[in-house]
Parts: C-alpha cells; structure tokens; sequence
C-alpha cells in the first residue's frame, strides 16, 4: 500500500504531461494559425502573438502570463497543487512552441505548415476547428483528472470547483467567453484576419468553447456508462429473482412507506450497464406491466462487475 502511494505522484505527473501534450497540439497545430482563439491565458497570449505580427512565440508568452497566476495558486490551493500547476502550464508552453518549431534549435518541427493542415485550413475549415477543441478538451481533462492545471482561467476553475463544487467545465466556459470576445475585437480593430471575418472567427471559438468544456466534465465525470434502477412494484420478488438469475446483477430491497395510501412497500434498487438497460425494462414489463420504474445514469460505479475508473 505504501508502495502505491509513493508511486502515484509519478502515476500523476506522467498523465499531466500527456494531457499538455495532447492540449498542446490541439492549440499549437491546430488553433493559432487558424486565429481561432481558446480564452484564458492561451487566448490572450495568442492575441499578443497576432499583435506582434508573429514574432513572440504563443507558448513563450503563455509561461509569462502564468507566473502571476501561479502564485495565487499557491496561495488558494497549496504548494502541491501549485507544483502541478507549475509543471501543467511549463509543460503546455513548451509543448505548443516545440510543435511550432518557435524553439531554438527545433525550427524543422511547425506542424502547423503541414499539407494535412494546411488542405484543411482551406477546405474543411469547421473540421479544423473540431479536431483542435477535442484535442483541447480531452488535454485539459486528463491534467483536472490527475490533480493539474494549466494556469489561466483553468485555475480559476479549479479553485471554483474546490470551494463550490462547480464543474470546471462550466466555470471556464463562463470566464473564457469573455476573453474570446475581447480577442475578437482585437483582431476586429487591427484588421489581423484575412479569410475570414473576425466575427465569424469569435464563433468558431465559442464552438471550440462549448466542445471542449463538454469534453472536459466528460473526462472527470466519465461517460453514462452505467443506469441506476428503482422499481415500485406489487411483484417485487418476482423482480427482483429475475434480475439476479437473469440479469446476474444484484438488487437491493428498501423499505419505504407510499404516501397517498399509507401503504408498507418495497423499492427495488439494481444497477447495471447501458446494455442491459433495455433488457431490465423488458423484463419488469412482462412480470408486471404495471410497475413503477425511474432510471437515472450513473458516473461512477464501484464494486463487483463494474469496472473502476481512473
């Protein structure tokens, strides 16, 4: 057990570095020559770097936008946490100008200047888009499911999830709606697009937005891979015999009181898969056409078979 525990920093750090990895290429490939911008920190820094007529690097100006953030960080969410940020948003900086070639030494590297992006920033431009914010919101995902940050408004997230519970999703998607409409008048005034209208840019990035922050409450909530059951029925033992020898699945028995005729009843409460969800329905309809059924998902299921998340 001890063993495990000291491991899982590393266990950590390791999935940190992949989500910067993947969220790097989502912005450094795929977003900034697009000028389709994210929000937060990486959106601002994008903005300087339109403004600089692209000579201070998107991931380099990242890094110093952080710093500041960084200490609050520290300050609100406490030195483990600050060392995660701290490694989270260096490692997404290096990434994205590693990807770009913009590191000394690394000039061959600009993925962003291949022919595959390069055929769909002139052809499929709504698909660009697309793959750049999945590759955004499954980053972002893994560094919040693995206790990181990116800085930015990420940790503003984080600290409005820890203090009131609020999906990081949500959060950034309220805090960056602001910066990408603040970037889209900037490349408004300065007349730095030119294919398209800086307007129709703003909500390439409030679809970018959505997508990706939809993404991320997937990754740390998981997918509906689960349905729990609650079965109100006059049969409730020919139920629930049928979910065990049947469905091979468990079943629980609550006591519990109908109101409106003061009746001592059961409530039949099973768990199982997505799969199995209709065959359960299907099976309490031909013992008893009449029962009462509520079926809700489920995030999270531990115990006998049901696998354990990460």
């Amino acid at each position: 057990m001890n063993h495990l525990i000291k491991r899982r920093p590393f266990i950590d750090y390791f999935f940190i570095t992949i989500g910067a990895f993947i969220m790097a290429m989502g912005i450094g490939v795929f977003l900034v020559d697009a000028q389709v911008v994210p929000g937060g920190v990486s959106g601002l820094s994008m903005a300087i770097h339109y403004l600089s007529n692209n000579s201070i690097p998107v991931g380099m100006m990242m890094w110093l936008l952080n710093i500041p953030l960084y200490f609050w960080g520290v300050k609100e969410l406490g030195k483990r946490f600050g060392a995660r940020t701290f490694y989270g948003f260096s490692a997404n900086s290096f990434f994205i100008d590693f990807f770009r070639g913009d590191i000394p030494g690394l000039k061959l590297m600009q993925l962003q200047k291949t022919d595959t992006i390069l055929d769909l920033q002139k052809n499929d431009f709504l698909f660009l888009i697309l793959i750049g914010s999945v590759l955004l919101g499954v980053g972002l995902g893994i560094i919040f499911k693995f206790k990181g940050s990116t800085a930015g408004s990420d940790i503003v997230a984080a600290i409005l999830h820890k203090r009131h519970g609020i999906k990081p999703g949500q959060a950034i998607m309220l805090i960056d709606f602001f910066v990408i409409s603040f970037a889209g008048v900037i490349i408004q005034m300065k007349h730095l697009s030119i294919d398209r209208p800086a307007m129709s840019l703003t909500l390439y990035a409030l679809f970018l937005l959505f997508i990706s922050s939809k993404i991320v409450d997937i990754i740390l909530d998981g997918f509906n891979y689960a349905r729990v059951a609650y079965i109100i029925s006059d049969k409730s033992r020919e139920i629930s015999d049928a979910i065990i020898h049947k469905l091979s699945r468990g079943a629980t028995a609550l006591k519990a009181l109908g109101l409106y005729k003061k009746i001592d009843r059961e409530v039949i409460m099973t768990v199982v898969t997505r799969k199995e969800i209709t065959e359960l329905v299907e099976t309490i309809k031909e013992i008893d056409p009449d029962a009462f059924v509520i079926i809700s998902d489920v995030h999270e299921v531990l115990g006998e078979g049901f696998r354990r998340r990460l």
